[in-house]
């Protein structure tokens, strides 16, 4: 006997042992992770799903978040024009001082615009307006007409503007040369008359979208006038990623100092701020906020319930042993399996105590009930089948969501299954190595209490009046599915904080960009292929100026850099319109003023073999830098495959129609919507996960009628069934539009809620069951449980408050109606 005793201690201790292993191992890694570079994702980006069919696109959305999310912009105001412009000279330094930021612009370093005409000097004679294209083609038709009253021998197919007489030719030219010599001055881009005689290449320069904004160049600064206001701009760049917290907290600090100071030297300023980086700072401070509002709140609610049920604070303490293991173990797997952990997985996973304490609240139950006749071993061996039963039915509920290709719902299934695993296998092999002895004391007045309050509930909706209630709530709620709305806008994955979205359209309204997130996708096999389709979309978007669908401008990288045939084009153009006659064009030089050598010099260029201006060319000046998110370049080295953006300006629903109706007339040009892309997969998963709630109703029914036997099951699955259909018949009463996140949340009612029937049905089973132990047991589950999922319906974030609110009255009506799933007292007794 001595020995047997001996050998049970040490399997007692070399459990114990484990799971401290186990907690050891899980807390450092835990630990050592958060002791580096955060874990915690803060790119509301990265919570999204793909989108788009076409991985190109999805990449063109990242390309464009990473070039936009390290800057940082700030826009310093004041009705005094020197005082905004001292306060942004200031605000600057201070900024740029403080190590915050990897580079901080305020004044502009002087910049010869000459080296952007540099660049494409060399390549002149082959870029062209649309419009000098038309005037050459113009001038070639009315000279063309002229020439048609004598006919004369056949021209060559090179003559003089291809169909000039020889007289009207020169005249022509010479009409484009004195418009280009006696136009009055000029500003931005301009050449030298010796390089560039007719003006081409400086009408062609004048065409680059550089400058898309209201900003003006003053004293070295960027400078917004909107009535007595003057606001300055200021560019900051980011040493390190926007989601990163020490990023946050060093460009936080930086600011609060660098505004403190102004506030002093100048009041009359105000600063608006915009950038990834304090959207990103914002929602993880809001997150830990709700969790450790969410964590704490739980944690008491849960503490003072079991306190007051079980009168015992070690029982209270092994409770939250099991849970703590459950939550350690699920950040740890986590992080370990997406090396990321998302602001959705984190508040949720604070509210994940409730569920993972109700395990042990049912061995609790056990415990308590034995008193005397407590064997740890057989405790377990008692509440396994129930534990069984509902662990499986609420892997089911997560599998589920972990499914669905949507990342931030996949960490919260592997974070929720991770810890109700660790949870439940704590019930049933640490527990009972840690409560080996009998309770000293059991509330067998509020057991007593909680089976005669079962009897009168159950035989009020139990036994064959379960089918009366079910039609009666069936009644009831056919009017509410009936009223019942969708709404699967994008914001209500998170919400954006309100100063932050005002201070950002401060900075568009000053700057005069808009709020667009929308633009084309240009592919091709080739770069060449990729710039004659974005030419082809820009002559489309152009021909809409004028029209009630027309945009406000674009950026294209074709506008940068011609297409290799249109290059060659022009310069056919030019040879055939210009150059066909050099002693004609000689003499109109001359005789507009231009000395011998220049006239020579400039007519021997174009006999030059003529270069083609490339990509790689234009990627490689400097000053091309901010445009370069354009380009995406060989987006697949497989199929060798190419690609571009084009970023229309001014896109509104009114002309988002005729966009999208232009990029599908050009073949590779694909129109990118990220919010509407991702709302429109919201309501397609809305409609999916419809079907899958019925899926796994049907699944759950018969795994609970193999456990059970068909009648058994039926009665087992009809309390979440019903608490299904009142869930859906509240929000339609309510006019609360349903959205991906209330149908999900509907998925765990049924995992969640399905436990408290198995409970009760399992208690039944057992002969030696005290059904008011079981029904406490079920109760105090549901009170954990909706005490931290109902807390989720207080969320800030849009998603976790409609998850929240759902859950917490699935799981109310579920624990309500659980009694049906009950046995008849004649079946018991029999």
């Amino acid at each position: 006997m001595d020995m047997l005793q001996q050998r049970s201690a040490k399997q007692v201790w070399g459990i114990r042992a484990a799971w401290l292993l186990l907690a050891l191992v899980a807390s450092l890694y835990c630990g050592w992770r958060f002791a580096g570079p955060s874990p915690l994702q803060t790119n509301l980006l990265a919570l999204l799903p793909a989108t788009e069919a076409d991985p190109v696109a999805e990449k063109a959305v990242d390309t464009l978040a990473s070039a936009l999310g390290d800057r940082t912009v700030f826009l310093v105001s004041s009705n005094d024009d020197a005082h905004a412009k001292a306060a942004a000279k200031q605000l600057g330094a201070s900024l740029q001082k403080s190590g915050a930021f990897g580079s901080v612009t305020a004044e502009l370093p002087p910049f010869d615009l000459s080296r952007i005409a540099a660049l494409y000097m060399p390549y002149r004679f082959g870029l062209l307006t649309p419009s000098d294209r038309a005037a050459l083609a113009t001038s070639n038709a009315s000279s063309a007409t002229a020439g048609d009253a004598p006919k004369e021998a056949p021209r060559s197919a090179g003559s003089s503007l291809a169909g000039h007489s020889e007289e009207n030719a020169p005249k022509a030219l010479a009409g484009m040369l004195a418009q280009r010599i006696y136009s009055p001055l000029r500003g931005g881009l301009t050449t030298p008359l010796a390089d560039d005689p007719f003006g081409w290449l400086e009408h062609w320069l004048g065409g680059l979208p550089l400058a898309t904004s209201n900003l003006e160049l003053e004293d070295n600064m960027l400078v917004a006038h909107r009535g007595a206001d003057t606001s300055v701009l200021i560019v900051a760049t980011l040493p390190g990623s926007a989601y990163e917290s020490k990023t946050q907290h060093a460009v936080l600090a930086a600011l609060a100092q660098g505004e403190n100071a102004l506030k002093q030297a100048f009041p009359d300023v105000s600063v608006a701020r915009t950038g990834a980086v304090f959207y990103a700072e914002s929602a993880r401070s809001a997150s830990e906020h709700e969790v450790h509002l969410i964590g704490v709140a739980s944690l008491c609610g849960i503490a003072l319930l079991m306190m007051w049920v079980f009168r015992s604070p070690r029982l209270l303490l092994l409770g939250f042993v099991s849970t703590a293991l459950g939550i350690v173990c699920a950040l740890a797997v986590t992080m370990l399996v997406f090396g990321k952990l998302h602001l959705l997985t984190l508040v949720f996973g604070a509210s994940l105590i409730g569920e993972a304490v109700d395990y042990s609240i049912q061995y609790f139950v056990v415990y308590l009930g034995a008193q005397r006749d407590w064997d740890s071993r057989r405790g377990a061996r008692t509440v396994r089948p129930a534990l069984t039963v509902a662990l499986t039915t609420s892997l089911l509920g997560y599998a589920i969501l972990m499914w669905v290709p949507f990342p931030a719902l996949k960490q919260i299934a592997c974070f929720a299954i991770a810890g109700i695993v660790t949870a439940f296998a704590s019930v049933l092999w640490l527990l009972p190595a840690l409560l080996t002895h009998a309770p000293k004391r059991s509330p067998r007045r509020l057991f007593a209490g909680a089976a005669r309050g079962l009897t009168v509930w159950h035989r009020a909706i139990g036994g064959k009046r379960a089918w009366f209630v079910a039609a009666l709530l069936l009644i009831v709620a056919i009017p509410g599915w009936l009223r019942l709305t969708s709404d699967d806008d994008i914001h209500l994955l998170i919400e954006r904080d309100p100063s932050l979205v005002a201070q950002e359209d401060k900075v568009r309204a000053a700057v005069g960009v808009d709020n667009s997130a929308q633009f084309f996708v240009v592919r091709g096999e080739t770069p060449e292929r990729v710039l004659q389709r974005a030419e082809a979309l820009g002559a489309k978007l152009d021909a809409l100026s004028g029209t009630a669908n027309q945009v406000g401008g674009y950026q294209s990288v074709a506008q940068f850099v011609p297409s290799a045939k249109q290059q060659t084009e022009d310069r056919v153009l030019l040879a055939r319109h210009v150059f066909d006659d050099p002693g004609a064009l000689r003499a109109t030089l001359l005789q507009a003023g231009f000395k011998d050598e220049v006239a020579d010099a400039w007519i021997a260029a174009f006999a030059q073999p003529q270069p083609l201006l490339t990509v790689d060319k234009w990627l490689a000046a400097p000053w091309s830098q901010p445009y370069r998110h354009l380009w995406l370049g060989q987006v697949d080295s497989n199929t060798q495959a190419y690609a571009a953006v084009v970023i229309p300006q001014g896109v509104t629903p009114r002309n988002e129609a005729a966009l999208i109706a232009t990029a599908q007339a050009v073949p590779g040009v694909a129109f990118v919507d990220k919010a509407a892309s991702v709302s429109k997969l919201f309501g397609a998963y809305r409609v999916d996960s419809g079907w899958w709630l019925g899926g796994a109703l049907a699944l759950v029914l018969v795994l609970l009628m193999l456990r059970y036997a068909p009648r058994g099951g039926i009665a087992v699955t009809l309390p979440v069934l019903l608490a299904v259909g009142v869930t859906l018949a509240v929000f339609g009463y309510a006019r609360v539009p349903l959205n991906l996140f209330n149908w999900l949340a509907l998925m765990l009612v049924l995992g969640v809620g399905a436990n408290y029937a198995v409970f009760l049905r399992e208690g039944c089973l057992r002969t030696d069951a005290d059904l008011g132990a079981v029904w406490t047991g079920v109760l105090l589950s549901a009170a954990t449980t909706l005490l931290s999922f109902g807390m989720l319906g207080m969320s800030a974030m849009p998603a976790l408050k409609s998850f929240g609110a759902t859950l917490a009255l699935g799981i109310a009506v579920s624990v309500l109606l659980a009694p049906i799933g009950m046995p008849s007292e004649s079946r018991r007794l029999a």
